[in-house]
């Protein structure tokens, strides 16, 4: 060994040190990512002097990294076969830090409550993250210059550090000895070493040799050509990736070069992972920087309706070690999420177009999640082309119907895409409003999800054609539409004495109502039933408002318009019994039944004792009736 010189670190290094050593205790393990990085980051640079021609000492040694650890002894130690340093470069590199100022980094730090693993490295301070589990570090390391001779550079991390010249032979690269601290015992357990390489540097070019075996054996797949990878390793990587037993159902694997370049292996599960919303935030994708992993479940490379896609996202413009604060506010990372979106959403258009079975099979899964998705406005044009719903012309519960299919079924003349909200098939089916819909061949969506409200509601318009309940459709719109039904037991015109007596009907009722409705009318929408309410303009669904209760949300009291129909038999009825006796009872009894029903059918009604009891009433009156007409006979 040649003189031992000593160094002053500079007074910002003694700064950063103790804030290394006295704060961040909560993710220690992130050293070993650092160091890792560092010896990639040697052999990346030597394997290119050495393509472009330039000598290279020790040139036939293999690149790669070994970790070795003597448990009795608490020594860890990290080798490459990189680059190397020199005298000049040692001091350049480990004595001073980046300029980016150690009282920005100390505010960070206490911003993130003493977890590092997004802050180091941002500030050129990776190395020294060492001392937070180290008494004492030594690196030897040796230039790839021929002539330049091997180093040893030995500090505890509190003041300064000692420089020496070794002399006799030494091979190309790099070790970094670590002499733990007694409370660091642990990274020299091969188990936690195995676990944090895995989990920080899994996917390094280099080979990671600990104990003689080594450690990243799962390839970073998204980085190669996608022609060469097999179905098979996709399998593999996501199981790895997801822990799920089942192979994924689609795999998006896609490099990206302008505006940004970036490399993105997506994956599609087979099943959905939501249960009732549980664990909501258990999601997001892993954002890895020329392999070295960021920032695991990253929230932000896509929006929480696509979170059921897992896989990777690898960058080579976004700095190594971005912070999490950074990120947000980073343009490249928002051109990158822009685009990792926009590229699952156009696969998801491809395959509902080429493959609508298989798509079927994607929204049964993950149509309930993909459908929040109702406020990402940059992209509500290909969300709109993936939206499905059932409809009044589907064969069943189960066919599914795209607005797209719907507008090219659409009547000549018909200006807006009808829908109704509700529990199930069965009741809608027999909804008193879409019965004019039904008689004029019109199709209606079918909404059975409390969220398709919203997502209606967001969306207002398809191409040219505006979204309309079937309760808010003004009648005046399908005046000219053809029947293409036959009414049922179609009645002759009421006469003109009965058409006044109707009326009038009309505005006894109103006034047995009085406030409960904000008018009695008649009904241009019903063929089938004696009444419904609707509302009186474009105010919002019964169903959204059953939402909104459900949500503790003040909707107001909306007063609907009861519509009556004149066509139908107990109407009709009714006009006879009112040309004889305008007070008779009957007609408040009838009256206030129309009125309950109606308001049971919207799904409004809040007390259900006064129908059944009147209903039970009008039974029992009627079937003595019936038993003396069956007497006469």
């Amino acid at each position: 060994m040649s003189d031992t010189k000593k160094y002053e670190f500079k007074a910002e290094v003694k700064k950063l040190l103790d804030i290394l050593v006295h704060s961040l205790y909560t993710s220690r393990e992130i050293f070993l990512r650092e160091l890792i990085s560092n010896a990639s980051d040697a052999l990346d640079k030597v394997r290119f002097e050495s393509t472009r021609g330039t000598a290279v000492a020790d040139k036939d040694l293999p690149l790669e990294i070994k970790i070795t650890f003597d448990e009795k002894a608490k020594v860890l130690t990290i080798a490459d076969t990189g680059i190397g340093m020199s005298r000049d470069e040692i001091i350049a590199n480990i004595g001073t830090i980046a300029k980016s100022g150690t009282e920005e980094f100390a505010k960070l730090i206490a911003e993130a409550k003493g977890d590092p693993s997004n802050i180091i490295g941002r500030f050129g301070v990776g190395f020294y993250s060492v001392f937070m589990v180290a008494k004492e570090v030594v690196i030897k390391t040796k230039s790839f210059k021929v002539d330049e001779p091997a180093i040893e550079w030995k500090s505890d991390g509190l003041g300064d550090y000692e420089i020496t010249e070794l002399n006799g032979k030494t091979t190309r690269g790099t070790t970094v000895e670590i002499h733990l601290k007694d409370d660091a015992g642990e990274f020299v357990q091969k188990w936690k070493l195995e676990s944090t390489i895995k989990k920080h540097s899994n996917f390094i070019t280099f080979p990671i040799i600990l104990d003689k075996e080594k450690v990243n054996t799962v390839n970073a797949i998204w980085r190669e050509p996608k022609s060469s990878v097999k179905k098979e390793q996709y399998d593999e990587f996501y199981k790895f990736l997801s822990y799920d037993s089942e192979e994924p159902m689609d795999v998006i694997h896609k490099a990206v070069d302008a505006p940004i370049q970036f490399n993105a292996l997506l994956f599609i599960p087979k099943k959905s992972g939501e249960m009732f919303f549980y664990d909501r935030e258990n999601y997001g994708l892993d954002l890895y920087v020329r392999r070295v992993l960021i920032q695991h479940k990253n929230k932000d490379l896509l929006p929480e309706y696509l979170s059921f896609v897992k896989g990777v996202v690898d960058s080579e413009d976004l700095p190594l070690n971005i912070s999490r604060e950074t990120l947000q506010e980073n343009v490249v990372f928002s051109k990158i999420a822009s685009s990792v979106t926009s590229n699952v959403l156009s696969y998801l258009i491809d395959k509902a177009k080429n493959d609508a079975t298989a798509y079927a099979e994607f929204w049964k899964e993950h149509g309930k999640v993909f459908k929040l998705g109702y406020m990402d406005f940059v992209n509500q044009e290909k969300y709109m082309e993936l939206l499905r719903f059932n409809s009044s012309s589907a064969k069943d519960e189960k066919e599914l119907v795209s607005l797209a299919d719907y507008s090219s079924r659409m009547k000549e003349g018909q200006k807006e895409i009808y829908y109704i909200s509700g529990t199930n098939r069965d009741a809608l089916a027999v909804d008193p409003h879409i019965e004019i819909f039904k008689n004029k061949g019109l199709e209606v969506l079918y909404l059975y999800d409390p969220v398709d409200e919203f997502v209606i509601q967001s969306i207002r318009k398809y191409k040219d054609f505006e979204l309309k309940s079937v309760d808010n459709v003004d009648m005046k719109n399908l005046k000219d539409l053809k029947d293409v039904e036959e009414k049922k037991n179609e009645v002759a015109p009421l006469a003109k004495d009965d058409q006044k007596q109707f009326y009038s009907l009309l505005s006894k009722m109103k006034s047995i109502l009085n406030d409960r409705v904000e008018d009695v009318v008649e009904s241009k929408r019903l063929v089938d039933s004696p009444a419904c309410l609707v509302s009186k303009d474009d105010s919002m669904s019964s169903q959204m408002k059953k939402i909104l209760k459900m949500t503790k949300q003040d909707v107001g009291v909306e007063k609907k318009v009861l519509e009556v129909n004149p066509d139908h038999a107990l109407v009709r009825n009714l006009v006879k019994v009112f040309k004889t006796d305008s007070n008779d009872e009957f007609i408040l009894k009838v009256t206030e039944q129309l009125m309950d029903s109606a308001l049971l059918q919207d799904g409004s009604l809040e007390d259900p004792h006064k129908l059944i009891k009147r209903l039970n009433e009008m039974m029992e009156q009627s079937s003595s009736w019936y038993v003396d007409l069956k007497k006469m006979n």
